[in-house]
């Protein structure tokens, strides 16, 4: 199974992927649930919202924001996405409204914004992403183990492998020789950190991992240069890489919004937005009217259309349902 998905979530993911149809490769369409229903506008939204994090979720939050927009004209959304560490300390200083965040806050984080307020900061799922190994196009490798994975980018093989500096090393008898670039995020990316955690076990990077500002650079770095592997979530996929089947002590898994359900994609993960709510209030009406919209269909097709996967029904009512309380 995923980790990055709690065993609740896994029971209602499987169910789901029972119920959906689902894509055969990442590349191929996939449809929100049809239990999904559409955004329903409502009187007097306006107002400013500021947004400040996730790299990954920059082009989501934009076409988020430019479609809510579209409803509500005397709305202002600003988005600034430098990395998912930036996103808790600006919620916490109320510089924004909306924390994007490519991973689950740290305690530490979760720690700081309580000792201000006196309670945590409230976790939204709004999109899953298959956390993709890329290389170029041309390359003749079809498939990777974790522990491949761990050997290629970090320094300490905490996965129990050997350094891989060599294309030659992973049974490329054509291309002995050929040395890897290697293209990473930089740490304030919660990226950065997802992978750290979930394919190199917490170990430490190599120094030769050129650190990119963001999700669509480490892409553009792989697609120019024949010898790139890269790390980027899915939705920033293009036609000049591949995005390669993984594994984790069981057979390759492609990154597909199936695998991410079933839990056969080993390096699958939600997406989230953090806000300040106060435990038994409401959210301010800006904020909730924003998520209603993230959480609809219209919302979920903005999913789609940007590369990611869209939440099952029963995982956005659940995420809806949280709200309330």
């Amino acid at each position: 199974m995923s980790r990055c998905f709690p065993s609740s979530d896994r029971r209602s993911l499987l169910t789901a992927a029972t119920l959906l149809v689902l894509c055969a490769s990442s590349l191929r369409a996939v449809d929100v649930d049809a239990a999904i229903k559409s955004y329903e506008p409502v009187s007097g939204v306006s107002g400013n919202l500021n947004s400040i994090g996730s790299d990954t979720l920059n082009n989501l939050m934009t076409y988020w924001a430019e479609g809510f927009q579209a409803v509500y004209p005397n709305v202002k959304i600003q988005i600034e996405g430098k990395g998912s560490t930036t996103a808790p300390p600006a919620l916490k200083a109320g510089t924004s409204q909306l924390g994007p965040m490519s991973r689950s806050m740290k305690k530490e984080e979760v720690d700081d914004f309580e000792r201000k307020y006196g309670y945590k900061p409230t976790e939204i799922k709004v999109a899953i992403d298959a956390l993709a190994v890329f290389v170029h196009k041309d390359n003749p490798i079809t498939k990777l183990s974790l522990t491949e994975v761990d050997s290629i980018f970090s320094s300490t093989y905490k996965r129990g492998g050997k350094d891989i500096n060599d294309w030659g090393q992973l049974g490329l008898d054509a291309w002995k020789g050929k040395a890897m670039s290697l293209y990473g995020r930089n740490s304030a990316s919660g990226t950065y950190g997802f992978f750290k955690e979930h394919a190199l076990s917490k170990g430490d990077y190599k120094s030769s991992v050129k650190e990119q500002p963001g999700s669509s650079a480490v892409v553009q770095g792989v697609a120019a240069d024949l010898g790139g592997i890269g790390y980027s979530g899915i939705g920033y996929v293009t036609s000049s890489v591949k995005a390669l089947p993984l594994s984790d002590k069981g057979e390759p898994a492609e990154p597909t919004y199936e695998n991410c359900l079933n839990g056969k994609y080993p390096l699958s993960r939600y997406l989230f937005i953090y806000v300040n709510k106060k435990p038994g209030a409401q959210l301010d009406p800006l904020i909730g009217e924003f998520v209603k919209f993230v959480l609809s269909r219209n919302g979920q097709e903005v999913v789609v259309k940007d590369g990611f996967f869209p939440l099952p029904a029963d995982i956005a009512q659940k995420v809806a349902e949280g709200l309330t309380k």
